[in-house]
């Protein structure tokens, strides 16, 4: 594996949350407005602050300040990442970790 295991742990942190899972699907459709993104959920204005900063500083939604107003968009770049990182651990490569330890082949189970 040439990433780092760590790098990812904030961002399946921030995905484990019911409420955050929600924001990334409304955001999927496009750029929102955090008072959009509060009027679907009955949660406070600090409680969806909160939320967002966990999906900011995770790195999977990119924030901007537009006047007077936050306004929030998925990283897609981010999430292709975190695909392409979950294939690569999910399947058997030349440089998958038990290889490393010597415990696997293709042609053989984990022992």
């Amino acid at each position: 594996m040439k990433c780092s295991y760590a790098e990812y742990v904030p961002i399946f942190k921030a995905l484990a949350d019911e409420t955050r899972l929600k924001i990334i699907d409304m955001l999927s459709c496009g750029e929102m407005c955090a008072c959009d993104i509060l009027e679907y959920f009955n949660i406070s204005q600090p409680t969806l602050s909160y939320h967002m900063k966990i999906l900011t500083d995770s790195e999977i939604v990119n924030a901007r300040k537009d006047g007077a107003w936050m306004k929030y968009a998925l990283n897609t770049f981010e999430f292709e990442t975190v695909e392409k990182f979950l294939k690569d651990i999910s399947e058997d490569t030349d440089d998958c970790i038990c290889k490393s330890l010597g415990k696997c082949s293709k042609d053989s189970e984990c022992k």
